[in-house]
């Protein structure tokens, strides 16, 4: 995967051919599509940057109560997503339209403008700007087979394409660029890790996070919440967090955690719900993600039986 995202290794006469590098072994074809995309998620990190400078520039907007939060960027943004990934290649369209019929071998762009809305309005570092391509395989699931992962603010970007592992990219404070492996914690047990967790706008959801927070509590070395999911998520992968959990992500956060999923599973972390099984891309999901070494110990506090018998002991 370092070869995939190293600019150096493309030709000026090399062209992006997204469906053939994902049908394909070809490890050039998709280190260019992947070079392609980290350039658009750049550029629109650019400038929802420079929208978040402005003082006051950005004000939280709301549909509905059972809705997202957004900002004034969010759409120009996307605008600016959309029109650049279908200048490589619309593939069967954009996942967030809808797909009324999953035809396997299908893939469909999923594009996150800014995860991590509030944060973003108020000015912190943490939110990203997210690309990823699901696809529909042969059973008539739905898969994300690569993930681009930005938070600007930070420097820091995250490339994963399924079967080629997961490069982090930082940009250091001397303005140097570093590409390192992404890979989980070593971490074997829950006592002395560092967890993290997400919560809701909606307070039942929120409660029940505190709720397994709370039984917990005393084993983690640190529990931290910070968001958004898409990087904390990566943070798992690449070893900052030792497990990561949310008790419901919804529609609108599907482009986010898709892409950030995709490094997951290439740095050889686990990403479930709570009770084992797959996501689900069409609905509602509790979520866990591990370094592996501590899923069973944290699956357990995920469980409300599980959590009462081992919060007594």
């Amino acid at each position: 995967m370092d070869k995939i995202i190293d600019p150096s290794n493309r030709t000026k006469d090399d062209t992006v051919d997204a469906e053939r590098a994902l049908d394909t072994s070809d490890t050039s074809l998709l280190r260019n599509l992947t070079i392609e995309i980290s350039k658009i998620a750049t550029q629109a990190g650019a400038m929802a940057v420079r929208t978040q400078m402005r003082p006051h520039s950005t004000q939280l907007k709301r549909e509905n109560e059972g809705a997202a939060y957004l900002t004034d960027a969010s759409n120009s943004v996307l605008q600016y997503l959309r029109s650049a990934v279908a200048e490589i290649d619309p593939l069967n369209g954009f996942w967030e339209d809808g797909v009324s019929e999953r035809i396997p071998g299908n893939r469909y762009w999923s594009l996150c403008p800014i995860d991590g809305t509030i944060n973003y309005q108020r000015n912190l570092n943490e939110w990203t700007i997210t690309i990823a391509i699901l696809e529909i395989n042969e059973r008539g699931a739905v898969y994300p087979v690569l993930g681009v992962v930005y938070a600007p603010a930070l420097g820091l970007m995250y490339l994963a394409a399924r079967g080629e592992g997961a490069i982090r990219v930082r940009h250091t404070q001397q303005d140097e660029e570093k590409r390192e492996a992404v890979i989980p914690s070593a971490t074997e047990h829950l006592d002395g890790s560092v967890v993290c967790f997400g919560v809701s706008y909606f307070p039942q959801e929120s409660k029940q996070a505190l709720e397994v927070v709370a039984s917990m509590a005393g084993h983690p070395a640190d529990i931290k919440r910070i968001g958004p999911a898409s990087l904390d998520l990566c943070k798992v992968a690449d070893g900052t967090y030792d497990a990561y959990f949310e008790p419901r992500l919804h529609s609108w956060d599907v482009p986010a955690v898709a892409a950030a999923t995709v490094v997951v599973w290439e740095s050889k972390g686990t990403l479930e719900r709570w009770d084992g099984s797959e996501i689900d891309w069409t609905s509602d999901n509790d979520l866990v993600a591990t370094n592996g070494l501590i899923r069973d110990e944290i699956i357990g506090y995920l469980q409300p039986d599980s959590a009462d018998t081992d919060a007594e002991q």
